[in-house]
């Protein structure tokens, strides 16, 4: 019995603290407007790496395929289709945040 009056009143003491620490919609706002303006940077960020990546590895199927290695196939199509992710990925984020 003492232990239900302790636990009901540590719980109505509580709860309405742990409803104070709730974002409200300015901080959505501002939130929102952040990863706005964030966005286009590390967007331009990632084509870069994906270009930079996309020149190392033709290099790297250039190579493999002057040295003679037989079953370059799947290093192209890796490589490829990682350049096309990285692209497709930023497609769909900019869908998703609504840019």
């Amino acid at each position: 019995m003492r232990f239900s009056r302790s636990f009901f009143f540590w719980l109505l003491v509580l709860v309405p603290l742990l409803g104070l620490g709730q974002p409200g919609i300015s901080e959505f706002y501002q939130a929102s407007g952040e990863v706005r303006r964030w966005y286009f940077a590390l967007s331009d960020l990632v084509l870069v790496l994906g270009a930079i990546a996309g020149l190392l590895g033709g290099l790297r199927v250039y190579a493999n395929w002057q040295s003679g290695a037989r079953f370059i196939d799947a290093q192209v199509m890796g490589w490829f289709f990682s350049c096309l992710f990285l692209a497709l990925c930023g497609a769909f984020l900019r869908g998703v945040f609504g840019l």
